[in-house]
């Protein structure tokens, strides 16, 4: 197994890894979490597809894409826990499952 293949099935798997974790968790912590943990895969097949052809020197492009999306990611993580902050503090609730909603509502009276 060649290196560009380890960082494809490395990325993969927490790119579905980091979906099923945005699609099951109603938590927005945990959402803002999966989503990073899924973009951290696109950034290893990024990398992994960088080098193809061994013993050649790797494409700058891929890199640079990779380093642009760590400050996008940093930053819209940043922007989600803010966003996700001021959802709980106005509605005392951190989760969209509408389910949570009523079951909150119902213990808190």
């Amino acid at each position: 197994m060649s290196q560009t293949d380890l960082y494809t099935l490395a990325g993969a798997a927490l790119f579905i890894i980091g979906l099923y974790g945005l699609m099951t968790r109603p938590h927005l912590l945990h959402k803002v979490l999966a989503l990073n943990i899924s973009s951290a895969g696109v950034f290893f097949v990024l990398v992994g597809i960088a080098r193809r052809v061994p013993g050649t020197t790797p494409d700058p492009l891929p890199h640079a894409m990779v380093l642009t999306g760590i400050v996008v990611t940093v930053s819209s993580t940043a922007f989600a826990l803010a966003l996700a902050k001021r959802i709980y503090s106005e509605t005392g609730i951190a989760a969209l499952d509408a389910s949570d909603v009523d079951a909150e509502e119902n213990a808190g009276g």
